[in-house]
């Protein structure tokens, strides 16, 4: 993975993320396992972040994104539930009897080129020097 530049800003940010349908209903199959594929690839694209890893499961997404600074991760999950919830429901009609296609909770981790005891010693070793 490597660092991303702008004019005045170098960054790594990596988020791992994971929400799941409402009681976890194994709906998100077949066609709409393909659709949300898309509408998931249209926000990030319209947000001009990276997707490293997407998979779809029956009850629940992971997600592997790259992002910059500007984006707060929140409102990140949030245009991708939106979107998707919209989109998906319009589109197939079966998924109407769910009383909303998405739980509020989602996971989220961050994730980067070193690991957080790796930072940490250097952090430390900083005052050594």
């Amino acid at each position: 993975m490597d660092y991303q530049h702008t004019q005045n800003k170098v960054y790594l940010i990596n988020y791992h993320l994971i929400w799941c349908p409402k009681r976890r209903k194994k709906v998100l199959t077949g066609d709409i396992k393909t659709r949300l594929e898309q509408i998931i690839n249209e926000v990030a694209e319209q947000k001009e972040i990276r997707i490293l890893a997407l998979e779809v499961m029956p009850d629940h997404i992971h997600i592997f994104v790259s992002s910059h600074p500007n984006i707060l991760i929140h409102n990140l999950i949030k245009a991708f539930k939106r979107r998707s919830s919209n989109l998906l429901r319009k589109e197939f009609p079966e998924l109407l009897k769910l009383p909303s296609l998405w739980t509020h909770s989602y996971f989220v981790s961050t994730a980067g080129n070193v690991s957080s005891e790796t930072i940490q010693k250097y952090i430390e070793a900083q005052n050594k020097q």
